[in-house]
């Protein structure tokens, strides 16, 4: 987890808490060893279906389900978040947890028309010994 990497595993205890809340039914982008739901996109999915998030119908994949993404924390997030606002605008319903950068063109183009729950202090990501060197942000996605 540094400037090398753009994958930031989802944190397991802030998943659960968020998942009381919402019945998570894909988790859009994964790995095999990080997928947080059966349903799930990535690039090493046995399906090669599956392996690419952004060729895929996201709300026809889960019908009336929720949608969890911790998208890529790199230059693709644009493309990821583009994505998710384009699927919640086919009506499914697409819960983000994306680094809370809300001076980029990204965060003004796709999030803050959408519901953006602000995280209290750093998550530790995946099993990092230390908090992220960034705030997060929560964005719930709905058809408007």
């Amino acid at each position: 987890m540094s400037s090398m990497n753009d994958t930031w595993s989802t944190p397991i205890s802030f998943f659960n808490k968020v998942s009381k809340e919402f019945i998570f039914t894909l988790d859009a982008a994964a790995l095999q060893s990080s997928a947080l739901c059966s349903n799930w996109y990535g690039p090493d999915h046995p399906n090669e279906e599956r392996r690419d998030a952004f060729t895929r119908d996201w709300h026809q994949d889960t019908g009336t389900g929720i949608i969890w993404l911790n998208p890529p924390y790199g230059k693709t997030i644009k493309e990821w978040m583009k994505k998710a606002d384009e699927e919640s605008k086919k009506g499914a319903t697409v819960v983000c947890l994306v680094p809370s950068r809300t001076d980029t063109a990204w965060f003004h183009d796709y999030c803050i028309h959408h519901e953006v729950r602000y995280i209290r202090g750093r998550l530790k990501f995946g099993n990092a010994k230390n908090a992220a060197p960034f705030p997060s942000a929560l964005i719930v996605m709905r058809k408007k």
